[in-house]
């Protein structure tokens, strides 16, 4: 007969499964969810019982609660699937607990707050050089729809000026529809699925890079001996904030030695699979591990590493971590991590250091796909929705309006 129902049998030490009467229990009031009308509300003390708070792990006799409330701090499984599925809406109550006893833990969850004070200013004397100058080094024939998201999100980042560093079969589709960049013409190179960056086009794209800020390498370039050779050529250059993603990683990963090779300022965007050729790990141990997996690597190659996946977590040299609370299925299609490269490289030509760049990115990028949802619904959404939706999350983070509206 009640509409509430409060979660408190097991708390955050919880580790073992669940038996007897407390299964039994567990289970009666996942009945009751499924058929109460109207609905039982269930909130969770701390966390659900059956999640285990370390690992993520959900119990199958596990009680999924509308509303959390934790004390303290948030726990690293309420962002580790699957148990992050059986949070609701999290709220964190403070309780008294000393502030610095949690110094040393180094991790934490972004925020609008955060990510508001994070965006580069936007002064109305300013001119295009004040947002600076990204090149793309991306796109072969088989994967041309790669180079126009990138560059087209650059663009919706705020860069000042985006240059598309494109063979000229993916020049002439990406011109067609994007009117804004300019464009470096580079040589080809015929491979088994069309033509790729060839080689020599290394060179070329470093003497261009005079006076550019950032640079995106890797987006639909395509994994050949080729590409691999080019982008080993153009880490032997002095290059500016770099990021490499998709086929660039994959290329990298090949290469030996690789880490000593990265540029001062590199932000590295792999997804799982990704991830495991760079660490020649299995992928379940990646992503049985993906928090402390990002940390150490992020470490050992002294760069910024932004592993995807929901939730996709940031970590930086120097230990810190930060987990991106925005998880949706309707990112869940290709081209979206183009998306993700290129607007992160939009905001390392404005000046925000690697580690701010990719945590901003990350944070606009959910948003625009938490707009598409709101405007689109789950499913059919696609890349190139997102791009008109960037510009409104800034806006949205910058005036303090509901940010999914």
């Amino acid at each position: 007969r009640c509409t509430v129902v409060v979660d408190a049998l097991l708390g955050t030490g919880a580790n073992r499964p669940a038996g007897g009467q407390l299964a039994e229990l567990m289970d009666t009031v996942r009945t009751a969810q499924a058929a109460a009308h109207p609905p039982l509300h269930v909130v969770a003390v701390d966390c659900a019982s059956g999640l285990n708070c370390d690992s993520g792990a959900l119990d199958p006799h596990a009680i999924a609660p509308d509303l959390t409330v934790t004390f303290a701090h948030a726990k690293q499984g309420h962002y580790l699937f699957p148990g992050a599925g059986a949070v609701g809406e999290l709220i964190v109550a403070d309780i008294g607990i000393d502030p610095e006893l949690a110094q040393d833990v180094h991790t934490f969850v972004l925020d609008a707050g955060l990510i508001r004070n994070w965006l580069p200013e936007r002064k109305a004397d300013s001119h295009k050089g004040t947002f600076g100058k990204v090149m793309l080094a991306v796109g072969s024939e088989s994967f041309p729809g790669a180079a126009y998201l990138a560059c087209a999100a650059a663009g919706r980042a705020g860069a000042g000026l985006v240059t598309g560093a494109l063979i000229r079969p993916v020049w002439a589709l990406v011109a067609s529809k994007l009117a804004e960049p300019t464009y470096v013409l580079l040589p080809a190179q015929d491979a088994e699925r069309g033509a790729v960056i060839a080689p020599s086009a290394a060179p070329l794209v470093a003497s261009a890079l005079a006076g550019y800020k950032a640079l995106v390498l890797g987006c639909g370039i395509g994994n050949t001996p080729a590409t691999r050779d080019f982008v080993a050529g153009l880490l032997g250059a002095d290059l500016p904030a770099t990021l490499i993603d998709a086929d660039g990683l994959n290329c990298l990963a090949q290469l030996e030695a690789w880490p000593q090779r990265l540029p001062a300022q590199c932000v590295l965007t792999p997804h799982p699979a990704e991830m495991a050729r760079l660490c020649d790990l299995p992928i379940d141990e990646i992503v049985a591990a993906r928090w402390e997996v990002a940390r150490a690597k992020a470490a050992e190659w002294g760069c910024t590493v932004l592993l995807k996946g929901p939730y996709t977590v940031i970590a930086e040299p120097g230990g810190w971590l930060a987990v991106l609370p925005i998880a949706t299925a309707a990112l869940a299609t290709a081209g979206t991590g183009d998306v993700l490269a290129g607007l992160i490289g939009g905001l390392l030509a404005q000046g925000l250091d690697p580690f701010r760049a990719a945590c901003a990115g990350a944070w606009l990028h959910g948003m625009a796909g938490q707009r598409c949802v709101a405007r689109l619904g789950q499913a059919g959404v696609v890349a190139s929705d997102l791009l008109p939706e960037v510009p409104l999350a800034q806006r949205a983070l910058r005036t303090d309006m509901t940010l999914t509206a």
